[in-house]
């Protein structure tokens, strides 16, 4: 298990280009384009959510993972929660593995209780622009996010917007993410701390 810490920031579109600039010169060099499609599952009745996880299957350009999160805390951006992260075979979940590793007692009982109604409830489909910022004391992952989240419900196709800057912490004090964010906003007006994780706007929207 571990434990990510990272601040989510709104990102206003009219500042995208700016970020990425800013970024740029920050790591010294161009950040690197990814593309990430997401599918997260739940129980038609939702005992995930009310077990307060998330339970995510990526594609990424070098395979497959399956992610298994806490909503954690979140607070003026920043957020921290339990996470555990394994690649998978293809585009099929294998709840047994997280369930192997999983050491909270609470979440991996939901889990187990889920598993076997599992189903696909949204989307989550953007591009990733990564850079790694190497501070004196820490090293920082920073994502611009662009794209959308998706859901089907009542055969209806609900869209809601993702546009973000991601900053996690990968070594150091969490101190270093709140400089880098204050430093970031004084030169990107409009961008705010934001609370609501992918997970919670995909419930959100098929909540609508």
């Amino acid at each position: 298990m571990a434990i990510e810490r990272e601040i989510k920031l709104a990102l206003p579109r009219a500042q995208v280009d700016a970020a990425k600039r800013l970024l740029d010169a920050r790591a010294g060099q161009a950040g690197q384009i990814v593309r990430l499609e997401n599918v997260y599952f739940d129980t038609p009745d939702l005992a995930l959510a009310r077990a307060k996880s998330a339970l995510r299957l990526r594609r990424t350009p070098d395979g497959w993972l399956q992610t298994f999160k806490t909503a954690g805390v979140a607070k003026d951006g920043l957020h921290a929660r339990h996470e555990w992260e394994m690649p998978v075979a293809g585009a099929a979940l294998e709840p047994e593995r997280l369930l192997r590793e999983c050491d909270e007692a609470g979440v991996a009982t939901a889990l187990r209780d889920a598993a076997p109604t599992l189903i696909a409830l949204f989307r989550t489909d953007f591009a990733r622009t990564l850079w790694l910022l190497r501070e004196t004391d820490a090293d920082v992952e920073a994502a611009v996010d662009l794209g959308d989240v998706t859901a089907e419900v009542d055969g209806e196709t609900r869209h809601a917007p993702i546009c973000e800057i991601e900053l996690e912490l990968k070594r150091g004090d969490v101190a270093v993410l709140h400089a880098i964010a204050a430093q970031l906003a004084a030169q990107l007006p409009g961008l705010a701390p934001d609370d609501v994780s992918k997970a919670q706007r995909g419930y959100r929207l098929r909540g609508k």
